[in-house]
């Protein structure tokens, strides 16, 4: 007889908080796709332009877990227009032996959320001074928040700058985040001034044009850009990239559709340049940040492997707590 949970985002939210297990979890992840058979294929992703609308499907099995994820996530962009969130979704959670459906993680988005950034808090040990004590966050939105608060775990922050489009939300999510961390955060109408003497600077928006030019970055510092998830986004300068030393999530995908890709595009890099990524830099099977005077990026697209390790970490604490509604077939 089969058995499928079913959890909503109030339970995930309950029992999957964004804390250091998660930011392991993701880190092991990354670990794995290193250095083991991992089977990720490649994002499928329809677009619906009219609604400024994209939905992400993706997986991984990793060898030796017990399951794999499948994960549809939708984002458009014009939802909060209408007092919708942007993006939401779910994740199947499937057993690797009999290919029978374990859990359905019915969590609009929350998990993505999380892992998304974990895998930020993880590049940022990797690959940023130890001592980094000043961030620079560009976008006001859900990432923006996480990926600060994520930032606190692995980095000894004690102030922020924070830079949108949007100066008002802006104003509101540094004033959230300061009385959430207990440290100063200051919205600034200058993203060249949010840059300016911070050591980790983090872009989580979905601008299609650079939003960080290379000439405003300076010896040390180490960037995340997580935001350019598909082809037409780009937050970075293509020419930072050729000033630093550059990692990916996956190279295949950043190729195709991270920062990476708009590098090739201008001409700045190669198509066929080697870099490393960041699981091999976890692995220690190839070089991160070697001097503190260097400047590194981290091109984040988000990989299915992560969603697996969220979904399987899910369900771990789910059957532990005795939460969800479990079905017999």
């Amino acid at each position: 007889m089969a058995r499928m949970t079913i959890l909503t985002e109030a339970e995930l939210r309950r029992i999957v908080p964004l804390d250091r297990e998660a930011v392991a979890c993701v880190e092991n992840a990354f670990h794995a796709l290193a250095t083991r058979a991992v089977a990720m294929p490649p994002i499928l992703r329809l677009d619906i332009p009219e609604h400024r609308g994209e939905v992400d499907v993706k997986t991984a099995y990793v060898p030796g877990l017990d399951g794999f994820a499948i994960k549809i996530s939708p984002g458009f962009f014009d939802n909060p227009k209408i007092g919708l969130p942007s993006t939401n979704g779910m994740m199947v959670l499937l057993s690797s032996r009999t290919g029978l459906v374990q859990a359905l993680l019915i969590d609009n988005g929350y998990l993505t959320d999380v892992r998304t950034a974990a895998a930020g808090a993880v590049a940022a040990k990797h690959l940023s001074r130890e001592k980094s004590s000043v961030a620079a966050i560009f976008g006001a939105g859900m990432q923006a928040r996480l990926q600060l608060e994520a930032l606190t775990l692995v980095r000894p922050i004690r102030e922020a700058r924070l830079w949108a489009r949007d100066g008002e939300k802006a104003e509101a999510t540094a004033s959230a985040l300061a009385e959430k961390l207990g440290f100063p955060v200051k919205a600034t109408i200058d993203p060249k001034a949010a840059v300016t003497g911070a050591d980790i600077i983090i872009t989580t928006t979905p601008s299609e044009t650079p939003i960080l030019k290379a000439e405003w970055l300076q010896p040390g510092q180490h960037v995340t850009a997580m935001g350019s998830d598909a082809e037409h986004k780009n937050e970075l300068d293509p020419q930072a990239i050729a000033g630093a030393t550059y990692v990916a999530d996956s190279l295949k995908q950043t190729r195709r559709l991270g920062e990476l890709h708009h590098a090739i595009a201008a001409g700045v890099v190669g198509l066929d340049a080697e870099f490393a990524e960041l699981g091999q830099v976890i692995a220690g099977l190839r070089a991160g940040r070697t001097s503190a005077g260097e400047i590194t990026i981290a091109d984040l697209t988000g990989t299915g492997i992560q969603d697996t390790a969220i979904a399987t970490l899910a369900f771990a604490r789910a059957n532990a707590a005795n939460a969800g509604t479990t079905f017999e077939s």
